[in-house]
């Protein structure tokens, strides 16, 4: 999917601000249809039955008439796509929930390029995209629109950026047939180790600004609810939060397809990142310990782009991206395979109490997680498959 920021005249903002409600209003009417059944009521009403309920209320309300009768509808078919992935066993989603204004500002456009939208270059950085009711919006040419786009997604978020996605799916970045296999081990200090020795890391907010944010922060908390003031300092900390995603976003991309580019094979850890950023606040009758400690860890995992990076790498290299278990590749000797905990002498430095091997703990987690090791409690391993050793010599030697 490739996205451009789409920059419309006033007049077309309110235009795509009023497509935004009418989506939102239908697809929330079909979440409280769905949401009244109960065993022994007759079933919720389907796409072609809310269809023609739509139509009627169309007639009925003049401010719905006024609205893009393909958004509306639209909202309803996503809504029916939304509900068959919810009861799909094979691959279950969540049910579809309430959307709310400010956080779900969005409608999608379907059909074929050129017949019932459009797109086309004005400049060499312009471009312009047919909007129903709207017309012809601007858009930042920042690279060629991908032919064979059957639909195109129109959204803004928090900070208050237009944003228009067109559903393209790409190509997979061709693997390089060099055999070679790359392990990833995923932390917070480090973002992503590989297992030759090149570690990287998410970028984040600067000192300044996350100065700013905590400035921001109290004054947010001093500002009375519904206030104008109050409204300024949400869509300032918008914007500091969403250049902060812009740029993991960015770094995520270039990362993945480095990677992909690189290897054949690309071994991660498979964590449950949703578990493990859960909070630990507890309950008034049974509240948690470390709390703090716990939300501050939270926030380091998510601002790594754990996720954002393995999901990447599957759409750029499907097929080639193998999950192993993540249990003792923090504790065990790339070197001479012996577990024990006690050979992670910090977050960064590794020395194996049996062989001496020293090398920093998250490359050595790496080059296990590359050989596609499953070691059990008792330091015992599976199946062991073959991995290039030359990063780890090197590092032995350093």
């Amino acid at each position: 999917m490739s996205r451009y920021r789409l920059l419309p005249a006033p007049a077309q903002e309110a235009v795509l601000r009023d497509h935004c409600g009418h989506a939102r209003y239908v697809w929330n009417l079909a979440v409280e249809q769905h949401g009244h059944w109960r065993p022994g009521r007759a079933g919720a009403p389907g796409y072609l039955e809310q269809c023609r309920q739509l139509t009627q209320a169309r007639a009925e309300y003049p401010w719905l008439a006024a609205g893009s009768q393909m958004v509306q509808q639209q909202a309803l078919r996503d809504f029916g796509q939304a509900m068959a992935a919810f009861y799909d066993p094979g691959n279950p989603a969540g049910r579809p929930s309430w959307r709310k204004a400010g956080r779900d500002e969005g409608f999608r456009i379907t059909g074929r390029c050129g017949r019932q939208w459009d797109v086309r270059r004005v400049s060499r950085h312009v471009g312009q995209v047919w909007v129903a009711k709207a017309g012809w919006v601007r858009f930042r040419w920042s690279r060629a629109v991908p032919p064979g786009a059957k639909s195109y997604r129109v959204t803004q978020d928090r900070a208050g950026r237009w944003h228009v996605a067109v559903a393209v799916i790409p190509e997979p970045v061709p693997a390089p047939g060099n055999g070679q296999t790359v392990g990833i081990d995923r932390g917070v200090a480090v973002s992503a180790a590989l297992s030759t020795g090149q570690m990287l890391h998410a970028p984040a907010l600067t000192a300044q600004e996350r100065a700013r944010l905590r400035r921001l922060q109290r004054t947010l908390a001093r500002a009375a609810r519904g206030s104008n003031r109050r409204a300024r300092v949400n869509c300032a900390i918008a914007r500091l939060r969403a250049r902060q995603r812009d740029r993991r976003k960015d770094w995520a991309e270039k990362v993945s397809t480095g990677i992909a580019r690189r290897f054949d094979v690309i071994r991660v850890e498979d964590l449950k990142i949703a578990a493990m950023t859960r909070s630990a606040k507890g309950t008034r009758e049974d509240p948690g310990r470390n709390v703090r400690a716990k939300a501050g860890l939270n926030q380091g995992i998510l601002g790594a782009g754990w996720g954002l990076l393995v999901r990447r790498l599957q759409d750029k290299a499907p097929g080639r991206v193998e999950k192993i278990s993540p249990a003792f590749t923090s504790q065990r000797c790339s070197a001479c395979g012996h577990v024990d905990a006690h050979s992670r002498e910090s977050q960064a430095r590794f020395v194996c109490t049996a062989c001496s091997f020293a090398c920093h703990a998250d490359v050595n987690a790496a080059i296990n997680i590359a050989a596609g090791h499953a070691v059990t409690a008792r330091g015992g391993d599976g199946v062991t498959r073959p991995v290039n050793r030359e990063p780890q010599l090197l590092l032995q030697s350093a």
